[in-house]
């Protein structure tokens, strides 16, 4: 059976430049989006966690600035989105705060999603915002970009955003009902797949090319989203949202794909940070670290005896106390600062380093405990 969106807890929208625009006149569909933002405050008001990844701002600001139709320049692309994405931010807050919602604007890069240091930025800064009840509404920072800009990679940086703040679910709202086994357009026989359970080659190569003249990013993107998505724990789920109210038509049991995880959000980072980082140094912790860390709590600067290597924040680090090695987590700190808190409570971090950092040394989200494997007292330290 299909998920249930009430089921979800953090969930993140993914909307395209087509159903944003009215294509006829180059402008915003307001219609369209007001009645969006009403599928978003019923998920709001019910307790759970939204967050936008929204296209159109270069299709905006090519409309302001009358550019002619067709491909852009690197360059004029740039321009577009500057325009846009004034204009873009403006109406996602104006919509959401009819319902009493705060939008919280934020651009990134793809490096942003990859390189841990600024991971770990925009994962905090996205977290607070849901923390206090807001819609955070991202968008790629093409303005800045510096190679080809292609509307269609919204859906691959969705996936990592939604992996990157332990969503659940992913949305992506599209001009189609789901993945065929064939392109419905050409091939009367294709038959619409409402589960996939797995992503395989032959799942893969259902997939076409793009599907509108001002959306680049076709069904292809949208299975490699797929693939992002759930090996980082995510459902995720392809629907029409040409429709009004379109997360309610889902939830509703409108046609639709569903793209099943057989794992979940938490799960699936620990074992990312477990297995597939490379430690670049060791903490040493005291007895009570040790225990505070195997029921559940964070690493903080008080309980760490010693700091061995060279890292930079948001490298991994092996964790451990005398004779055992308690696990791997993303340090918050780069050595030398690390090394200068060791032993003292949290509250003096700022006068010791000159500036307010954060709270834990590692925290409990960052971190995955191994099964506290002995180590051999001759190469204990």
């Amino acid at each position: 059976m299909s998920p249930e969106i009430g089921q979800f807890r953090r969930i993140v929208l993914k909307v395209g430049s087509a159903l944003l625009v009215d294509r006829a006149r180059g402008r915003l569909n307001h219609a369209w989006l007001a009645a969006l933002a009403e599928d978003i405050a019923d998920l709001h008001a019910r307790g759970a966690d939204v967050l936008v990844v929204s296209s159109g701002a270069i299709a905006m600001g090519r409309t302001v600035l009358g550019l002619p139709a067709g491909p852009l320049k690197l360059e004029e692309s740039q321009a577009a989105a500057a325009v846009g994405q004034i204009a873009l931010a403006r109406t996602w807050s104006e919509v959401l705060a009819h319902h009493g919602i705060t939008a919280g604007q934020i651009l990134v890069t793809l490096s942003d999603t990859e390189e841990r240091r600024r991971y770990l930025n925009a994962r905090a800064t996205t977290l607070k915002l849901l923390e206090m009840r807001a819609v955070p509404v991202i968008n790629e920072n093409d303005t800045v970009a510096t190679s080809e800009i292609r509307y269609g990679d919204n859906d691959r940086l969705a996936a990592r955003v939604a992996t990157m703040i332990g969503a659940d679910l992913l949305v992506l709202f599209s001009d189609i009902d789901g993945l065929y086994t064939a392109p419905p357009a050409s091939d009367p026989n294709a038959e619409h797949l409402p589960i996939v359970e797995r992503i395989t080659p032959a799942i893969e190569a259902m997939a076409g090319g793009a599907a509108s003249e001002i959306s680049r990013g076709g069904m292809r993107t949208k299975v490699e989203a797929a693939k992002i998505a759930t090996s980082g724990g995510t459902h995720m789920v392809i629907a029409d949202g040409r429709t009004k109210n379109p997360l309610k038509r889902v939830a509703e049991g409108g046609r639709c794909t569903w793209f099943l995880t057989p794992s979940n959000p938490a799960t699936a980072r620990k074992t990312w940070i477990a297995g597939a980082l490379e430690p670049r140094g060791t903490l040493y912790v005291d007895e009570g670290a040790a225990r505070a860390l195997q029921s559940g709590a964070s690493l903080l600067p008080v309980g760490v005896r010693r700091v061995e290597g060279s890292f930079a924040r948001g490298d991994a680090v092996t964790i451990r106390d005398d004779q055992r090695i308690l696990g791997r987590g993303l340090v918050a700190y780069d050595a030398d600062d690390a090394a200068r808190i060791i032993g003292r409570p949290s509250r003096e971090i700022e006068a010791i380093l000159g500036y307010p950092g954060r709270t834990e040394m590692v925290h409990r989200d960052d971190l995955a405990l191994t099964d506290r494997t002995v180590i051999p007292a001759s190469l204990s330290a």
